[in-house]
């Protein structure tokens, strides 16, 4: 995938990643045992992403979450979904391809993202684990943290060129700034 690179700052378009949208009540009793079941992730908390192996859970909102997985496993996951959560209403669809998604990492990944995010990027508001949904240049994306100096940007693939080009002028002049770690 292409790569733009200022210094140690890269900006990444990942290669396909499966992404299945769920919708449900997760409060319901049994819920959460069945998303885990049928997904192999625990429900993270709000705002969060939780990991588990090459699976990660995002929470979207209270009744909605993002599976990232293998793009070949993908297809098979609504139906397990929907074999889980048997006769509760849900809604499960496999949306990766109509996704995109990006990796900034390196110094300066904050202040390069700040720029265009109104979301508190600092080091005390945004750590490894934190998920967001938010606007970058004016088009909706979510960012999360999957470890320490590296963030990822998932937005509508419609919109993906543009994204690249706004990150590639992002990070030409960003530095560590205001968001220095230690």
């Amino acid at each position: 995938m292409p790569e733009t690179r200022k210094s140690e700052l890269t900006v990444t378009r990942l290669a396909p990643r499966g992404m299945v949208t769920i919708r449900a009540d997760f409060a319901a009793p049994g819920a959460q045992a069945a998303l885990l079941a049928a997904t192999g992730c625990v429900m993270p908390g709000q705002r969060r992403i939780a990991f588990e192996g090459d699976r990660a859970l995002a929470w979207m909102s209270p009744d909605e979450a993002m599976l990232f997985l293998p793009v070949a496993q993908a297809p098979g996951i609504p139906a397990a979904i929907a074999e889980a959560l048997g006769d509760a209403p849900h809604l499960a669809v496999d949306v990766s391809d109509a996704r995109a998604i990006f990796r900034i990492a390196g110094p300066g990944a904050r202040m390069a993202l700040a720029k265009g995010a109104p979301i508190d990027l600092s080091p005390a508001g945004f750590g490894p684990g934190d998920f967001r949904r938010t606007r970058l240049g004016q088009v909706a994306a979510a960012l999360w943290m999957p470890e320490a100096g590296v963030l990822e940007l998932m937005c509508f693939r419609s919109v993906a060129d543009f994204v690249e080009d706004w990150l590639a002028m992002a990070i030409r002049s960003a530095d560590a700034g205001l968001f220095a770690e230690s």
